[in-house]
């Protein structure tokens, strides 16, 4: 027996990178799970597929109540859809700086209030929102990306204090740069992708790209019904990025 016997989840962004692997996690564990997002064909084998757009309440609103219909309830929710930004504070427009804090951030608040009724009734209620090292660190040319997961940050540990005494618990994941298929277009814009690996690589202490694998890892433990004095806290999963400072190896 498994702590997710019985659990049902959904994960938004869950068709592909970090969201697939937190999706394909939670039902090796156990759980029921639906990948809510734009384009899910690229769910996992077995989960239940629903499309959503994070920045239209009434899909978020439809595909929460989707599952529940369709898989008898809801208590974990992982809010992880996202997109990306670069740029200094003065490369990105209004229309550019509205768009991504509609899905980062007020996509998560669309799919917590849509959750949230169904939370209550859970005894196992858990949200895991998806921020960043960007959140905890000051990154080049990430101004608009790092606002959007600040603010995550900021949220995750409201909503904690919010919702502590209905028995739901809201925690977060940091992820340092990991291996997903949005740095893999990123890199391919890049003059020198080879080179551009490389530093992105050496930026993080372990020396190398986080895998999606190793997020969902934390994720799982956030969601679980055994962490259940964990709450408004964030996991940093980035190689020691946000705490360690190393030596240069001689």
């Amino acid at each position: 027996m498994s702590e997710f016997d019985g659990l049902v989840a959904a994960v938004t962004g869950g068709g592909s990178g970090i969201g697939k692997a937190i999706a394909e996690a939670l039902q090796r564990r156990g759980a029921r799970v639906a990948v809510l997002d734009l384009d899910p064909s690229g769910a996992p084998e077995g989960t239940l597929s629903v499309r959503a757009d994070v920045t239209d309440d009434a899909s978020v609103q439809a595909a929460i109540e989707t599952v529940v219909n369709e898989l008898g309830g809801l208590d974990i929710l992982v809010n992880n859809a996202g997109i990306g930004a670069q740029g200094t504070v003065a490369d990105n427009d209004d229309t550019e700086w509205h768009r991504v804090l509609d899905v980062n951030l007020v996509g998560a608040v669309r799919a917590s209030r849509a959750a949230l009724p169904h939370l209550r009734e859970s005894k196992a209620a858990a949200i895991v929102n998806t921020a960043s090292i960007a959140a905890t660190a000051g990154l080049q040319q990430r101004a608009l990306y790092s606002a959007s997961k600040g603010a995550v940050l900021a949220l995750t540990r409201a909503m904690a204090a919010d919702h502590l005494h209905e028995g739901i618990r809201v925690n977060c994941v940091n992820p340092g740069t990991a291996d997903t298929p949005w740095i893999g277009r990123l890199l391919a814009k890049a003059d020198d992708p080879a080179a551009e690996r490389t530093a992105l690589e050496a930026r993080q202490p372990h020396g190398r790209l986080v895998s999606a694998e190793e997020v969902a890892e934390a994720v799982a433990y956030l969601a679980s019904p055994t962490a259940g004095s964990t709450t408004g806290t964030a996991i940093a999963v980035d190689g020691g990025m946000q705490d360690l400072r190393l030596r240069p190896r001689s």
